[in-house]
């Protein structure tokens, strides 16, 4: 149980919905270790929802807020599985990558952790505010280090993104620009000294400049997301794929038993088994391997793991 000793209610009137905002200092208790360790750690967090989240293993998953339908995908279902497998997902509640990263873990039963660039009675644009109260519905977190009506400014997001990354075990870099904020983030995640995974995307995209970039410094191609439960272990590979497989749609069920009766199938095999068109079966299988339910041998052939 948490101790609630050290942690200041705030007015009454400060509130978001049916939820009110506490105040954890630095030297509380309930303040976070790993966040209290990161180079100009806040010094007081405000709150809405289950602060128990801030001590448990999460994830952060950052990109753009213009981003392709790859891009958006791509972190659905990155966060989909990451609630499937019961890891709350953090991001900062932008639109684009970071919004869809926890719609997906919604959709796989998980919970979330937003972090606000300014306060939390404040939060929007609408959009931002729904998705951030269907978080804490689903028993979610929504922290920011400034007060609730404290309007946000263009230098408190870069100064968030310390916190995103501070917080979790691991940072995912779905899409981002030459310029992208993600980038920000992924530099504060290195500092503190955690992993940074990045999704690796088409060479000629502005979206994925960044995230290619990223993989050549040293970052860590996010080609199979049971990869990453690997790396934190979460469970054993055989709980994974059992896990997994029961999770597949109607879709990607077909194309897996597909797969598997073939023992191993390029994409012009999958197509004649299935009578499904090559952009179809392109995009089942690319969504089978993020889920690491297949991967490819030699480039061409994919093969049940």
């Amino acid at each position: 149980m948490n101790s609630y000793e050290n942690i200041v209610i705030i007015k009454p009137k400060w509130r978001i919905g049916n939820y009110r905002i506490e105040k954890i200092y630095r030297d509380s208790t309930d303040y976070p270790e790993k966040l209290r360790n990161i180079p100009e750690s806040p010094d007081q967090l405000y709150c809405a929802g289950d602060i128990s989240l801030l001590k448990d293993k999460s994830v952060a998953i950052v990109g753009s807020r213009r981003h392709t339908i790859y891009g958006k995908n791509v972190s659905l279902m990155i966060g989909r599985r990451l609630g499937e497998a019961n890891i709350p997902v953090t991001s900062g509640l932008a639109l684009g990558i970071d919004g869809f990263s926890h719609e997906g873990a919604l959709e796989g039963g998980g919970r979330v952790i937003g972090v606000l660039g300014g306060g939390i009675e404040v939060m929007g644009p609408i959009k931002n505010k729904n998705l951030m109260m269907r978080g804490l519905d689903a028993g979610g977190l929504v922290i920011s280090e400034y007060e609730p009506t404290f309007p946000p400014k263009p230098s408190t997001f870069p100064a968030r993104n310390r916190i995103i990354s501070g917080l979790s075990e691991a940072l995912i870099v779905v899409e981002a620009g030459m310029r992208s904020g993600s980038l920000i983030t992924a530099n504060h995640a290195l500092q503190q000294g955690r992993p940074v995974y990045a999704v690796p995307g088409p060479i000629n995209s502005q979206f994925s400049i960044g995230t290619n970039l990223l993989i050549r410094d040293g970052a860590i191609p996010l080609v199979l997301i049971d990869d990453l439960l690997y790396d934190l272990n979460i469970y054993d590979e055989g709980e994974q794929r059992k896990s997994a497989k029961s999770k597949l749609s109607e879709d990607e069920l077909e194309i897996f038993e597909a797969i598997s009766r073939l023992d191993g199938a390029t994409v012009d095999e999958i197509v004649k088994e299935t009578g499904k068109t090559a952009a179809f079966v392109n995009a089942i299988v690319t969504i089978l391997e993020i889920k690491g339910i297949i991967e490819t041998c030699g480039g061409r052939i994919y093969i049940v793991n």
